[in-house]
């Protein structure tokens, strides 16, 4: 197997790929600013703190390990965050996009897995979202994978490059293992902060938005297991090294659960019943997003195994428990 090249391959989703890649036995080289990924995260491979911006690192990287395909995770992911602050999430999800794929074509590189998102359907009015759904992103950061998703596809035409874009819904969960997890501060993904709140981190926590035209009047969405979303990735490269067709392809499951299903699934897990304020939306959080997922199973070959939401759950809540744990002691 010939090395590859993952960008952000420390940060939460970032880390299970790498691990499963070593699992498999694929020489990986991990490039990473650390600005939201942990070096103790980087179980296989070779870690290289730097911006994936930095072309001159990168293409040094290139010259020295020749690789064979480039899986780029590096990004910013906060919704609320790009609505405050856009030019941050076009500059880092775009443009640095670009200056990789740049970096790519000049080397020869052939295939390119790029980690997309379901914010770039929007606010869809109704049913699960195939592929082919209009692509309507209501907040700057669905807008950046957007555009950025025109970058890979645009680059693929002129130049021969082969790639999967996977279009993730909402990963959540942990390393059944607890050797790695969702580590980073102040995070804002709903099964992470719900944990959080379980394991006594949090003394409370906020359910935004009650009056989504939805059966509860909170948000659905479509939960994933990252376990699942890493093999997705395995999967997608694999395809590529067969000689596969350049796709998009959603990554989920295809049934939604609302947040006070999931708080509920939360507490039920956990055993504690912790204390939930209701709050207003969020800006640029749509009412629902849940998969037409039958494309990525046919194609790939991708078959979920902890496509439970209990189970998510309990993965997420394990790691929560270790996290604590590890914490030094104050006072």
């Amino acid at each position: 197997m010939k090395s590859v090249l993952v960008t952000g391959g420390a940060g939460y989703i970032g880390s299970h790929i790498v691990r499963q890649l070593g699992d498999v036995g694929y020489p990986v080289v991990v490039l990473d600013d650390l600005s939201s990924g942990f070096r103790d995260s980087v179980l296989h491979g070779e870690l290289v703190v730097g911006d994936v911006g930095n072309l001159p690192l990168v293409r040094q990287l290139i010259a020295q390990h020749e690789f064979s395909a480039v899986i780029h995770l590096a990004a910013f992911t906060k919704v609320e965050e790009s609505t405050r602050d856009p030019l941050k999430y076009f500059h880092n999800n775009t443009f640095k996009t670009l200056q990789l794929l740049q970096c790519c074509v000049e080397a020869g590189i052939k295939s390119f897995v790029f980690s997309s998102t379901a914010a770039v359907y929007g606010a869809p009015s109704n049913g699960r979202i195939d592929e082919e759904g209009p692509t309507v992103p209501i907040n700057p950061y669905g807008a950046s994978k957007l555009m950025a998703e025109e970058v890979v596809r645009h680059s693929g035409k002129a130049y021969g490059l082969n790639y999967v874009i996977l279009r993730y819904f909402n990963v959540a969960g942990c390393d059944p293992h607890c050797r790695i997890g969702q580590s980073t501060p102040d995070a804002t993904l709903l099964v992470k902060v719900a944990c959080e709140t379980a394991v006594g981190k949090r003394p409370r926590m906020n359910l935004f938005g009650t009056d989504y035209p939805t059966p509860d009047g909170t948000a659905i969405r479509d939960y994933v297991h990252v376990e699942d979303i890493a093999d997705a990735h395995l999967k997608a490269l694999a395809y590529l090294n067969d000689g596969g067709q350049s796709v998009v392809l959603n990554c989920g499951y295809g049934r939604g659960y609302s947040v006070r299903q999931v708080l509920e699934a939360a507490r039920r897990v956990s055993g504690v019943d912790f204390e939930v304020n209701e709050a207003p939306r969020r800006p640029g959080d749509p009412p629902s997003l849940v998969a037409s997922a039958d494309r990525i199973g046919e194609l790939l070959g991708w078959q979920p195994r902890y496509a439970n939401l209990d189970v998510i759950i309990q993965t997420a809540f394990e790691w929560e428990k270790k996290l604590l744990r590890s914490q030094p002691a104050t006072g």
